[in-house]
């Protein structure tokens, strides 16, 4: 199946100002830009036709030119990413099977998890919409619980029925669960990892899909497929003893970078 990879990407932002341009040191103490090195992680998956940035900032669209990426200029006017790979499909002229919105924030995301996600949601004809979701280790699920106890808003979690359709996604750290866990131990708590493969007719039909409030609250685009009974697939995807983590806060930045060097990526 034809796969397009669209990395949204917008300069303005309430909790991070400029965060696509924002350096992120590697192993080598080599910078390289948030939006370069979420380009570096799409251009690495398999099987994918064509990977764009799609942004509505001369800035970002500057940068991304400079290091070779193809951009596509959309409106200034959307919401969330969703709604900007919308238009950017419509601007390529459509022709793709499966489009993924790789979003510009997510820099670690390994390619087996876009690869994944791609394959359940070809297998899985019920399904509009893909996303992967990640079991959290006791280390993991103490960082999300750190984050709230000091007010900061860290990574989104997923629940999800017996056949993987979700059920919610929230901020806050769900299913509640009271017992401790050692740093390696497994826990009930998957991390939403930032990643959505759609069907054409799904992506084009969300932005005339009103924003619904739980939407609203949780500042969750996926939400909106959800508010309006549109089934969510949610893949499990394995770490392979890889980090991961989104750049969400300035805070995030040692952390992601820490874990650059843990890798030894560049």
């Amino acid at each position: 199946m034809s796969t397009l990879v669209v990395i949204p990407a917008r300069y303005p932002s309430t909790r991070y100002p400029g965060k696509p341009l924002v350096e992120l040191k590697g192993a080598t103490g080599e910078s390289k830009s948030l939006i370069r090195r979420t380009w570096d992680a799409g251009m690495s998956v398999k099987g994918v036709d064509k990977v764009v940035i799609a942004t509505d900032d001369d800035r970002i669209r500057e940068a991304a030119e400079a290091f070779g990426a193809e951009v596509v200029m959309t409106s200034g006017h959307w919401r969330n990413g969703t709604e900007r790979c919308s238009e950017a499909l419509e601007m390529l002229g459509g022709g793709y099977d499966i489009i993924v919105n790789l979003q510009g924030d997510a820099p670690l995301t390994p390619p087996w998890f876009v690869e994944e996600l791609v394959a359940q949601l070809s297998a899985d004809p019920t399904a509009e919409v893909a996303t992967p979701v990640l079991r959290c280790d006791g280390q993991a699920l103490n960082e999300f619980l750190a984050d709230r106890r000091e007010g900061r808003v860290g990574g989104t979690t997923a629940v999800f029925a017996h056949d993987r359709h979700a059920l919610y996604f929230s901020k806050e750290v769900i299913p509640y669960t009271s017992k401790p866990y050692a740093d390696d131990a497994e826990t009930p708590v998957f991390h939403h990892v930032g990643v959505y493969a759609y069907r054409p007719a799904a992506l084009a039909a969300y932005s005339g899909l009103a924003m619904g409030p739980l939407e609203d609250l949780e500042g969750l685009e996926q939400l909106r497929f959800l508010e309006h009974g549109h089934p969510v697939l949610c893949v499990e995807v394995e770490a392979r003893g890889q980090k991961f983590w989104e750049l969400n806060n300035p805070g995030d930045v040692p952390r992601i970078e820490t874990m650059l060097a843990q890798m030894g990526l560049e």
